[in-house]
This record gives C-alpha cells, structure tokens and sequence, in this order.
C-alpha cells in the first residue's frame, strides 16, 4: 500500500540546512524513514518551498513510514503544525480513470541523450578516452546523459513524458486582449502547462568527492487521464531520470472550479 507523506523542515536550523543543501544528504534522511532496511522498494520524493520560512518535502513510499527523525533533527517537534502527515496514497490511485483531469505538478531532471556532448564534462570525457575512438573509427557506447537548457526545450520534454505516461495536456483557454489593446494575429492556442521554477542543484555526495550538478525543471498544469494504468506507473514509479536527488515525483489534485469550466 503506498502512502504519501509531507513533512515541514524548519529552515533557521542548522540541521535541515545541511539536509536542504545536498539532495545526496536529503536521501539518505528520507531512506531512514523506513524500517525495512537496506531500503529496496522504489522511494520518490520532492522539495517544496511555497510556504515562507519552511520548507517541505513530500515522500512517496510502498511502505508506512516514521519520520519522528526527521521531525526531531530538523523540524519543529512538538509545536502545532510541525507533525509528518501520512496519507494512504490509493484512494488518489482509484480515482484514475479514462478522461479524468486533474490539476499536477512536476519537479523533474529534463534531459536527452546524446552520443557527443557539445561540452563534455569530465566524467564524459575520461568516458570517451576509456573508449577505442577515432575519427575514422568512432567507438560505440551508450548515449550521454545531457541537461535540456531553454524554457522551449524544457516544456518540449514535458509534452513528450505526457504521451509515455498516460496523460495529455490539453490546450489553455485563450484569454482576449485586454480593453483597447488590438492585434492582427491571431491568438495561438498553448497547452496547460507552465513551467514555474528552475534551477541548478550543485553538491558532493561526499567531502571531497566528485561534483554532482542536476538542472531540474517544476511543470504546473492540467492533464486529461488518457491510459489510467500507465498515469498509475508514473505516479508509482516517477518520470525522468534523478530520481535519488528529488526528482519524477508527479502530484495529481482536483481541478479549481475555474480551470475546469475552461
């Protein structure tokens, strides 16, 4: 039975900074959650800073978890508002069903694979070097893991990972120009999504060990249930790669009354 947890950090502590600055340091946090160890089901998790002066980290296990660790190290033990909550995740999982929409969000790792990064790291280059490649002989090798840079390319991704995984992201009512603003082209319909954060997670998973750097992308928009059982997986199992880091953890909610009248 999968659960979802949501547990506040309380970021004036030492603790919970040391924790929010390496997504390496956060899972490890997380996977201590469990009492079944060393963990072996699939753990999904996210970071979510909407509220000021918190931050809040949402958890997806298999497994009923505790986070009175979390709580104690990092949180606010015993103040109103400082508890975990713990929900059963399937009565959200029952709620699937072919052309349902829902509200969703996304904070994932947008990348595509590429044979010749245009600027190889130094991983990619001591892979490369490793090889037997030549100009006229390329080696063959699996394809390098490249970060999608542009807010176009980013949302492109998205759109993409929506045909995989059951879902479709229909298009957004188109608002008219505002009162004595005129324009002679017409109004392009887009699809429900925006793209509502960026960034770049830089970090050692250990002193002294080799830098880590994941770019991450948060989607915000509507879906349209198009394979209730393959929506179901992503939402089980993640979308994208980097998952360890907090990324591929989508979050379905009911639609405002607004966005579903449009």
């Amino acid at each position: 039975m999968p659960y979802l947890s949501k547990i506040a950090l309380n970021p004036r502590r030492r603790s919970a900074l040391a924790l929010l600055s390496n997504p390496h340091r956060l899972h490890a946090a997380v996977l201590g959650g469990l009492a079944v160890q060393p963990v072996t089901e699939r753990v999904l998790w996210r970071m979510e800073t909407n509220t000021p002066h918190r931050a809040e980290i949402l958890v997806l296990t298999d497994s009923r978890p505790s986070w009175d660790h979390l709580v104690e190290q990092a949180g606010w033990p015993g103040a109103d508002g400082g508890q975990a909550l713990i929900a059963d995740y399937t009565p959200l999982l029952d709620r699937i069903v072919l052309g349902r929409e829902f509200a969703f969000r996304l904070t994932a790792n947008p990348v595509q694979s590429v044979q010749r990064p245009d600027k190889p790291s130094d991983e990619m280059t001591a892979r490369l070097k490793a090889g037997t490649e030549t100009v006229d002989s390329p080696a063959r090798h699996r394809g390098f893991r490249v970060a999608h840079r542009t807010a176009a390319q980013q949302i492109g991704w998205m759109l993409k990972q929506a045909d995989r995984h059951g879902f479709a992201i229909p298009t957004a009512p188109t608002a008219e120009p505002a009162p004595g603003i005129h324009t002679d082209d017409p109004l392009t319909p887009a699809p429900a999504v925006s793209l509502i954060a960026r960034d770049v997670l830089r970090f050692n998973k250990r002193t002294n060990g080799p830098r880590v750097t994941v770019s991450t992308a948060t989607f915000q928009g509507r879906l349209h249930v198009t394979d209730p059982g393959a929506l179901r997986n992503a939402l089980l199992a993640g979308i994208g790669p980097a998952k360890g880091y907090g990324q591929g953890l989508l979050t379905l909610a009911p639609l405002s009354a607004e966005a579903a009248r449009g």
